[in-house]
C-alpha cells in the first residue's frame, strides 16, 4: 500500500475510534460493545492471517508477550470504554494523547535507555499542566465525568506498562501474529466479565433488533479498522517512514476527534476544554519534536 494512503489512514482510524466506542455502547451497554468488538477482531485476525499465508507463533516468548498485551487490552480498553459514557469522545482522544509521556516516564525505569532532555521535561509541564486544565473543566460536568477523566488517565497507564513489557519480552513476533495473541487472551476474559454482569438473555435480542443503525455499524468498524487494519497501518507506516513524522499522528488525531465529536455527536467544546487541548498537544510537540529536524513539509519550522 502507498505510505501517504496508509498514514492517512491511520489519522483517520485514530480520529474515529473513540466516537466508534462512544456510539457501540449505546444499545446492550458498553461490556457487551467492547466484548462483541473484540470477539469479531479475533476471528478476523486469524482469517486475515490465514489469507496472508502467516502462521500464528505460539512459543514461549510469544506466548508471554501475548499475555501481556492481552492484558493491556483487556484493563485498559475496559477503562476507556466504561469512561465513554460520561465525557465527550474528543476528550477521550486528547487525554490518550498523553500516553507517550507517560511511556518516557516508566520507561526511565524499566527499560533503562530512555533519554529525558530539556525539551522532554518541558513537554511534560505542559501536557499535565493541560490535564489539570481538562480536569478542572470536568468537575462542573459533574462526578462522573471526574472519574471518566480518571478512567481515560488509568486506562493510558495500562496501556502504556503492557506495551513496556511487550517489548521487554521482545519476541519478534509480526504484527498479525501479535494482534490475534493478544486478542486471544483479552476476549474470553472480556466475555466472563460480560456474563458477571448477569446479562439479560432474552431482552438481548429485543434490544439488538431496535439498537440505532450507528450503534451496530460502529462495532463492526471498530473489529474491523480498529482491532486489525489499524494496528496494520500502524505498524506499516512505522516501518516506513520517518520517526518525526510518525509523532505528528498523535499530534492531530485530538484535534479531528474533538470536531468530529462535537459535528456528528453534538459535544461542546469549551474555551477551557480549548485551552487544555492546546497545552496537551503543545506539550506533545515539545515532548516528541523538540530538538529534532522537522519534515520539510511542514509549514512551520522553528530554528531549535
Amino acid at each position: 500500500m502507498p505510505i501517504p494512503i496508509a498514514y492517512f489512514g491511520v489519522v483517520l482510524i485514530w480520529s474515529t475510534t473513540p466516537l466508534a466506542i462512544a456510539w457501540s455502547g449505546q444499545a446492550a451497554g458498553f461490556v457487551f460493545g467492547l466484548t462483541s468488538r473484540m470477539l469479531l477482531g479475533l476471528v478476523l485476525a486469524f482469517i486475515f492471517a490465514a489469507l496472508l499465508n502467516k502462521r500464528i507463533l505460539w512459543h514461549k516468548q510469544a506466548l508471554l508477550a501475548y499475555l501481556y498485551g492481552g492484558l493491556g487490552i483487556y484493563g485498559g480498553m475496559l477503562s476507556v470504554y466504561w469512561a465513554a459514557q460520561f465525557i465527550p469522545s474528543g476528550l477521550v482522544s486528547l487525554l490518550f494523547g498523553l500516553t507517550p509521556i507517560f511511556t518516557s516516564i516508566l520507561a526511565i525505569f524499566w527499560l533503562k535507555d530512555e533519554l529525558i532532555t530539556r525539551y522532554r521535561i518541558m513537554g511534560m509541564l505542559f501536557g499535565f499542566l493541560g490535564l489539570l486544565v481538562v480536569f478542572g473543566q470536568s468537575i462542573t460536568w459533574g462526578e462522573q465525568a471526574v472519574w471518566g477523566v480518571c478512567s481515560v488517565i488509568v486506562s493510558g497507564l495500562i496501556h502504556v506498562t503492557s506495551a513496556i513489557w511487550v517489548k521487554r519480552v521482545n519476541a519478534h513476533v509480526p504484527a498479525i501474529s501479535m494482534t490475534a495473541g493478544t486478542l486471544s487472551v483479552a476476549t474470553p476474559l472480556l466475555f466472563i466479565t460480560w456474563l458477571t454482569t448477569s446479562p439479560d438473555w432474552q431482552g438481548l435480542s429485543q434490544t439488538l433488533t431496535t439498537a440505532p443503525s450507528h450503534t451496530t455499524l460502529a462495532i463492526l468498524y471498530l473489529a474491523l479498522f480498529g482491532s486489525v487494519f489499524g494496528f496494520s497501518l500502524y505498524f506499516h507506516v512505522l516501518k516506513h517512514v520517518e520517526a518525526t513524522k510518525v509523532a505528528l499522528i498523535a499530534l492531530m488525531t485530538p484535534i479531528t476527534s474533538l470536531f468530529l465529536g462535537y459535528y456528528l455527536n453534538n459535544e461542546s467544546i469549551t474555551p477551557q476544554i480549548i485551552l487544555g487541548a492546546s497545552l496537551i498537544i503543545g506539550g506533545l510537540a515539545i515532548f516528541e519534536l523538540g530538538g529534532k529536524p522537522l519534515p520539510k513539509w511542514v509549514p512551520f519550522r522553528p530554528n531549535v
